[in-house]
């Protein structure tokens, strides 16, 4: 039993006994076989060439129907902006165009339009153009558009501030709301527009700061720079001064600056003297007012009430400013000192009444005769 146990070592010069295993001999291919498969593999590739070749041709189509397209779109869209932009500097370098165009704020608008719709096109195109390819190869499209629209309405409400802001955005350049170079009130910020993107926009503020404010946040937009400014200056004097005479200096020295530079540009009408716009017991108000180019009625409110005041104290009038001061006629100014007192007099009753008891003896007299 122990020595039928190991194996046994077929010697090399005894021949192998029938009993013990061989080798199974490999496969043999007849070349009948053989003959039968390449035909059946030669008859596939035939039937099936044809669709290969549909299909690949189909998908170069629509590849160079669409880079073409995406090229064609894209290069008309650059050359129509470009244009706008030369035709921009142009007006620019006529005598009034810095009145009527900011090419600074025109070439970003225009390039921020071109922009997007680049990149709308090009989206549309190439994404049209890869479900053709997919239609091509035989693939259902309806669970990857369903999947797509899924992902889309969850992708939306995650990024529902970004679409907000990037609408916001697209709209205020469409319509022109405010550019570079203009004054707004933005209602979270305000100051001097230093760049228009498509999700922020940013402010220079009046200490310096640069606000950043998304396109999303803005609800209201006031624009100080388009179109015309009013510069507004009220004159308060006494109300015993003689209308016509400030009337008449005002006039004179409003036709003076008028016809000095800068101001005959800035100003873009006639400085009027409106009239009364306060009369007091002891001061009446005078409002002047005058149309300015757009951004500078600041400047030119401060010039008007520089050149006013020098010219009325010149002609000995007066300005006041509010009401005086006046004292209180109620105020005693003895209430600050205090009474006197009555524990001062030494004979008054109340020091008398403090004056301690003098001792009285009730016992018996012990006093001898």
């Amino acid at each position: 039993m122990l020595w039928s146990a190991l194996p046994s070592v077929p010697s090399t010069d005894a021949p192998p006994s029938p009993e013990s295993p061989t080798e199974s001999p490999a496969p043999q291919v007849s070349l009948d076989e053989a003959a039968r498969q390449a035909s059946e593999a030669a008859g596939w590739v035939e039937e099936n060439l044809s669709t290969w070749v549909s299909t690949g041709l189909r998908i170069l189509l629509i590849l160079v129907i669409a880079f073409t397209l995406r090229y064609l779109i894209r290069r008309t869209l650059t050359k129509l902006i470009d244009r706008m932009n030369r035709g921009y500097q142009a007006v620019q370098g006529m005598p009034l165009g810095g009145l009527l165009v900011n090419a600074e704020r025109r070439r970003q608008r225009s390039e921020a339009i071109g922009s997007v719709l680049r990149s709308v096109a090009s989206f549309l195109i190439m994404g049209t153009a890869a479900l053709m390819i997919l239609g091509a190869f035989k693939i259902d499209l309806a669970p990857l558009l369903a999947s797509a629209g899924v992902a889309g309405v969850a992708i939306g409400f995650g990024a529902r501030n970004l679409v907000t802001d990037f609408l916001s955005g697209v709209f205020m350049i469409l319509e022109d709301q405010y550019g570079v170079g203009d004054s707004i009130d933005a209602g979270v910020a305000s100051g001097e527009v230093i760049e228009v993107g498509l999700r922020v926009t940013k402010l220079r503020g009046e200490n310096g700061a640069i606000w950043y404010v998304r396109n999303g946040e803005i609800k209201r937009i006031g624009n100080l720079s388009q179109g015309w400014a009013t510069a507004g200056v009220d004159v308060t004097v006494r109300p015993t001064e003689d209308l016509d005479t400030l009337n008449k200096l005002i006039t004179a020295v409003s036709e003076e600056m008028a016809a000095e530079e800068p101001w005959n540009e800035r100003l873009w009408g006639p400085v009027e003297v409106l009239g009364l716009n306060e009369v007091l017991l002891d001061s009446m108000t005078l409002r002047v007012s005058a149309k300015t180019m757009p951004g500078k009625a600041l400047g030119v409110e401060r010039e008007l009430r520089y050149r006013i005041k020098r010219a009325l104290d010149q002609a000995g009038i007066r300005i006041v400013g509010g009401l005086p001061q006046q004292e209180d006629a109620t105020t005693d100014p003895t209430t600050a000192i205090a009474a006197p007192s009555a524990f001062a007099s030494p004979v008054s009753p109340q020091s008398i009444a403090t004056n301690p008891i003098p001792q009285q003896h009730t016992g018996p007299n012990l006093s001898k005769n």
